[in-house]
C-alpha cells in the first residue's frame, strides 16, 4: 500500500466532500481575464489539467470584487459582467467536476498600499499609509462608504460565483498586507472608527463579510479565508529572517490566534495558512533558502485555535513532510509552484511515480517574477504551464534526425521534447556528467530542487531511449560527418575569468563550488549578481568570513532584477550572516594576504586569503559560429545564444523542440 495512502483520504469542509487531501494554492490570476470578466481560455485550461492531474481541490488565483481599482481589466472580476461571467465560467467548472476535483473561487478586496505601482489608478488604504514598492506614492484613508460598498462587493461576488457553479469561495483577506490585512494590523490600520482600534474592529471588515454571504448564500455554501498567522515585520519594507530574533511590529503569533478565534466564530468554514506580508514578502512566496515545510509550525498552533480545517503550503513538495504535516499541522496539504512545474504531481504521488515529478526551483522567475513585469503566469520549468492547450506538445508528422550537442537544461530540454515529438534524437556532451553549469550551481545546501532538476532529466532521458553520447567534444567534422537533418547547438557558457596577477589564491566560483577546499577563512568574492552572492552565503553560512566587492550601484541588479521575495531575502541573508558588501567599488589589487579595493569613501584593504571571481559568462558559441555555412537547419540555443537563467534556458529548448 503506498504509504502516502493518507493524502488522498477525503475530507468535508462543511458539506464540501473533497476526495483527497491536497489542494492547489491559489496564485495570481493576473492578466488570465477575458474581456467580459472571466476566465480567458488558457486560464480554464491551466485548471482543468490541475483537476486532470488529481487535486481534490482546486483554489482559483485572485479574483476582483470591484474592476474600478485596477488600471484595467487584468484579472477575472465576477461584478464586472455577472451573466457573462456565469457563462465564462461554467463550461470550466463543469470539465473540473467531471475529474472529480471541486473549485472555490478565491475574491480579493484589492492591494491598497502593497499595488505596485502603475497597477491601480485610485491609491487607498485603510489609514494614510507609503506604497510598500515606491515611498513616494501615498495611499489616502478609505471613507465608511467605500468600505461599505468593499464589503458589499465581496457578497455580491460570493453570490455571483455560487450561482455560476463554484463550490465555495476564499476571502483574500487576513493575509499577505494585502488591503484587508492592512485593516487587520495596527501597524497600518490608525483608524478610530467602527473599523479601527482593538482587534475586533480591525477586523470587522473580514467578519462583516463571511456574515454577509452567510446570509445571502447560506450557511452551508463553504467560506474559506486566506490568513497569514504572524507578519514577520521588522520595519517598513523589512521582514524577519527565520531564526532572527526581533520584536514584531506588525501580527506576532497570540495575536494571529486571537484573531482567528474571531474569525472562526464569525463564520468562516476553513482557513488557507501561511505567513508574511509584502514587508516580509518571501515568507508569502517562500525561494529556496527556506527549509522545507516552513510553516508547519503554524499550522500546528492553528489545528489548537479553531475546529475549522485548515489548508496549509510552504515547500511541501517532498511527500514525506506533506505525510508529516496531516499528523497535527493541517487537514489538507497545498501546492502551488509544484502544480505549475508539474500538474500531474497529485497522481505521481498515487502511484509511487516518484522519480516522474518535476522539481520546482522556488525561483520564481516563471510565476511571480513574469506577474511583475506584466506578464501571466507561468513556470520556469514547465513551459507548457498557463497555455496548455495552445502551447503544448503534439507528434510531429515529419521525423526527423536531430544532433544536439550540449548536456546543459537547453540542450536536454530540447532533446526531452524532440523524443516526446517523435524525432530521432542524440544528444553529445563533452563532460561526464549532465546538467552544464547548473552542476555548480546545485551545490549549495539551499540549491537541492537544482540538483533534483537534473536528475529528473537525466531519468527523462534514459526513459526516452535517447542516445546520450558523453565525454566527446564535437566539432565542424563531426557535424559534418553525422547524419543528421537537424543541428542544435546548446555549448553553454563558461566563467569569465580575471588575471589580478597575484599570487594569492584566485578561483572563480565554479572552481570553489566543486571543490570548497579551495576556499580559505577569508574571502573576497569580486562581483555580486547572482552566483557570487549565493555562492558568499554558502560560504558564511560555513563560518568564513566573506565580503563581496561589486561595482555597480546595488547587488543582484538591484529590486528590479530578479523576482523580489528571492532578492529581499537574499540581501537580507548576506546581512545576517555578516557578510560585507562593498558596493560602487572597484577592485584594485589583490596581494597575498589583502584586497584592495576603491570607492567615495577612499581606499581600503580587505583581509583575504582567497578571492572569488564572479563577474558572468561568457558564450561558448565558437562551434555554432563555425557551421553557419552548413547545408543543415541550425539553431542555437541556451547560454550560448544568450547568456541568462535557467528558465531561459529551458524554455529555448522547449520552443526549439516544439518547432521541428
Amino acid at each position: 500500500m503506498n504509504k502516502y495512502q493518507k493524502l488522498f483520504e477525503p475530507i468535508t469542509i462543511g458539506k464540501l466532500k473533497v476526495k483527497n487531501r491536497i489542494s492547489m494554492a491559489p496564485m495570481g490570476l493576473v492578466f488570465y481575464a477575458d474581456p467580459n470578466g472571466g476566465f480567458n481560455e488558457n486560464a480554464q485550461n491551466y485548471y482543468i489539467e490541475r483537476a486532470k492531474g488529481g487535486t481534490g481541490l482546486i483554489i482559483t488565483g485572485i479574483c476582483n470584487i470591484d474592476y474600478n481599482e485596477m488600471t484595467d481589466l487584468i484579472m477575472p472580476c465576477p461584478t464586472y459582467r455577472p451573466a457573462l461571467f456565469g457563462q465564462s465560467v461554467g463550461s470550466m467548472i463543469e470539465r473540473i467536476h467531471t475529474y472529480d476535483s471541486k473549485i472555490i473561487m478565491q475574491l480579493t478586496g484589492g492591494l491598497g498600499r502593497s499595488a505596485i505601482p502603475g497597477l491601480v489608478k485610485t491609491h487607498i488604504a485603510p489609514s494614510v499609509n507609503e506604497n510598500r514598492f515606491e515611498p513616494k506614492i501615498i495611499h489616502r484613508e478609505m471613507t465608511i462608504d467605500e468600505i461599505h460598498t468593499l464589503i458589499n462587493n465581496f457578497i455580491k461576488s460570493a453570490a455571483i460565483a455560487k450561482k455560476s457553479g463554484f463550490d465555495g469561495v476564499e476571502i483574500h483577506a487576513v493575509h499577505e498586507g494585502y488591503l484587508l490585512d492592512q485593516f487587520a494590523i495596527s501597524f497600518y490600520n490608525k483608524r478610530t472608527d467602527e473599523y479601527g482600534g482593538d482587534l475586533r474592529a480591525r477586523l470587522k471588515v473580514a467578519t462583516d463579510i463571511v456574515k454577509g454571504i452567510k446570509q445571502v448564500c447560506g450557511k452551508d455554501f463553504p467560506v474559506s479565508l486566506r490568513f497569514s498567522v504572524k507578519s514577520f515585520i521588522k520595519a517598513l519594507r523589512q521582514g524577519i529572517l527565520p531564526g532572527e530574533e526581533c520584536e514584531e511590529q506588525g501580527k506576532d503569533l497570540e495575536e494571529g490566534l486571537a484573531a482567528a478565534k474571531i474569525l472562526a466564530e464569525a463564520g468562516y468554514d476553513m482557513f488557507n495558512v501561511d505567513a508574511g506580508t509584502y514587508d516580509s514578502w518571501y515568507w508569502n512566496h517562500p525561494p529556496m533558502y527556506f527549509e522545507k515545510g516552513m510553516y508547519r509550525e503554524f499550522g500546528r498552533a492553528m489545528k489548537k485555535a479553531v475546529d475549522v480545517p485548515i489548508i496549509l503550503a510552504g515547500r511541501m513538495d517532498d511527500p514525506d513532510i506533506a505525510l508529516d504535516a496531516l499528523n497535527g499541522c493541517c487537514d489538507i496539504v497545498s501546492y502551488g509552484r509544484p502544480l505549475l512545474a508539474d500538474p500531474y504531481l497529485p497522481e505521481k504521488i498515487r502511484t509511487g511515480n516518484f522519480e516522474d515529478i518535476r522539481p520546482c526551483l522556488s525561483c520564481h522567475d516563471g510565476c511571480m517574477g513574469r506577474i511583475a513585469t506584466g506578464s501571466p503566469l507561468s513556470c520556469a520549468v514547465n513551459p507548457a504551464c498557463g497555455r496548455e492547450k495552445s502551447y503544448g506538445l503534439s507528434k510531429t508528422d515529419a521525423l526527423k534526425k536531430v544532433l544536439i550537442i550540449g548536456g546543459g537544461l537547453a540542450g536536454m530540454e530540447c532533446a526531452r521534447v524532440c523524443s516526446i515529438r517523435g524525432h530521432k534524437v542524440t544528444l553529445v556532451e563533452k563532460c561526464c556528467q549532465l546538467g552544464g553549469n547548473i552542476i555548480p550551481g546545485s551545490v549549495p545546501n539551499f540549491k537541492v530542487d537544482d540538483r533534483s532538476l537534473i536528475k529528473w532529466y537525466e531519468t527523462q532521458l534514459e526513459k526516452l531511449n535517447i542516445n546520450v553520447v558523453m565525454n566527446t567534444s564535437v566539432d565542424k567534422t563531426y557535424v559534418d560527418e553525422f547524419d543528421a537533418d537537424i543541428i542544435v547547438v546548446a555549448t553553454g557558457a563558461h566563467p569569465i575569468n580575471i588575471d589580478f596577477g597575484s599570487e594569492n589564491n584566485v578561483y572563480t566560483a565554479s572552481d570553489v563550488l566543486m571543490d570548497v577546499s579551495k576556499a580559505g577563512k577569508e574571502v573576497v568574492v569580486v562581483g555580486g549578481g547572482l552566483v557570487g552572492c549565493e555562492t558568499a552565503l554558502w560560504l558564511a553560512q560555513m563560518g568564513k568570513k566573506v565580503s563581496i566587492v561589486e561595482m555597480q550601484s546595488d547587488i543582484l541588479g538591484g529590486p528590479h532584477g530578479m523576482p523580489m521575495m528571492n532578492y529581499s531575502m537574499l540581501v537580507e541573508l548576506l546581512a545576517f550572516h555578516n557578510v560585507d558588501v562593498y558596493k560602487n567599488t572597484k577592485v584594485e589589487k589583490v596581494t597575498k594576504s589583502v584586497v584592495i579595493i576603491t570607492n567615495t569613501e577612499g581606499q581600503k584593504e580587505i583581509p583575504a586569503d582567497t578571492v572569488i571571481t564572479s563577474v558572468g559568462y561568457s558564450q561558448n558559441n565558437a562551434l555554432y559560429n563555425s557551421l553557419n555555412d552548413s547545408d543543415k537547419v541550425l539553431y542555437n540555443i541556451g547560454d550560448s545564444r544568450e547568456v541568462h537563467n535557467i528558465m531561459n534556458a529551458i524554455w529555448n529548448g522547449y520552443e526549439v523542440g516544439r518547432g521541428i
